[in-house]
């Protein structure tokens, strides 16, 4: 199973309909920055707005709104799991 978490786009790069020069997304989540490919995002993303990440490409653009709802989720699930003590570890 895969879960994606919302990652800020903080920067773009490229044209939108370049083929040579493709538009990238230069991306941030908890100071881990990735540059992501944007052609199969159902909409191009603003800076500030957030996307959906599968295999390095975005393939959905989320609201800051709906992003803070999905993340704020994420947040409690991780916080219900570690009072169970179900939480895991670092991968070894």
């Amino acid at each position: 199973m895969c879960l994606a978490i919302p990652m800020q786009v903080v920067e773009l790069k490229g044209k939108e309909d370049d083929f040579l020069d493709p538009l990238v997304a230069l991306v941030n989540a908890d100071g881990i920055q990735k540059e992501i490919r944007l052609e199969m995002a159902d909409r191009p993303p603003k800076i500030g707005e957030y996307v959906i990440i599968h295999a390095g490409f975005a393939i959905h653009t989320l609201t800051e709104q709906e992003a803070q709802v999905n993340l704020d989720l994420m947040r409690q699930m991780a916080e219900g799991l570690e009072r169970e003590g179900r939480l895991p570890g670092p991968a070894s």
